[in-house]
C-alpha cells in the first residue's frame, strides 16, 4: 500500500486548504484512514480520522468545526478540508491507513496505523 498526500502550500490565516491522499492498494474500503500533523519542533499529533465506510469521524479538539475529513471509496481517496486556518495549523500533514478494523472504528492512536504517506507541508501566514 502506498499513500500519496498532496495539496499543501501557503495559505493565509482565515483561509481554506484542501488536502487529499491517494491510496494505491486494493480494497480501500478495508482501511480506516487518518490525518496527523507535525509542527516544527514538535511531535506528530492526531488531527482527524474516518472509519472504513465514512460513517464515523473523529477530530482533535483544536480543529473541530473547522476541518472536515471525508473519503471516496470509489476513488480511493481521503480528503481533509481545512477552513478558518490559523498559524498554529502550520505543520507537515500525513495521511495514514489502518487495515482490517471493524467498520465503525476510527482510531486516533498513531500506533494503530500501519501505512503512512510522505507528508505535505501546510504553512499558514498571519
Amino acid at each position: 500500500v502506498q499513500l500519496q498526500a498532496f495539496g499543501g502550500g501557503l495559505v493565509q490565516a482565515g483561509g481554506s486548504r484542501r488536502l487529499s491522499c491517494a491510496h494505491s492498494g486494493r480494497a480501500f474500503s478495508n482501511y480506516a484512514m487518518g490525518w496527523f500533523r507535525q509542527a516544527p519542533g514538535k511531535e506528530r499529533d492526531f488531527v482527524a480520522t474516518i472509519s472504513r465506510t465514512g460513517y464515523r469521524t473523529r477530530y482533535t479538539d483544536s480543529v473541530k468545526g473547522r476541518f472536515t475529513i471525508s473519503r471516496d471509496n470509489a476513488k480511493n481517496t481521503v480528503t481533509l478540508q481545512m477552513n478558518s486556518v490559523k498559524p498554529e495549523d502550520t505543520a507537515v500533514y500525513y495521511c495514514a491507513a489502518s487495515y482490517g478494523l471493524a467498520l465503525s472504528r476510527a482510531p486516533a492512536a498513531e500506533d494503530e496505523y500501519g501505512y503512512w504517506g510522505q507528508g505535505t507541508l501546510v504553512t499558514v501566514s498571519s
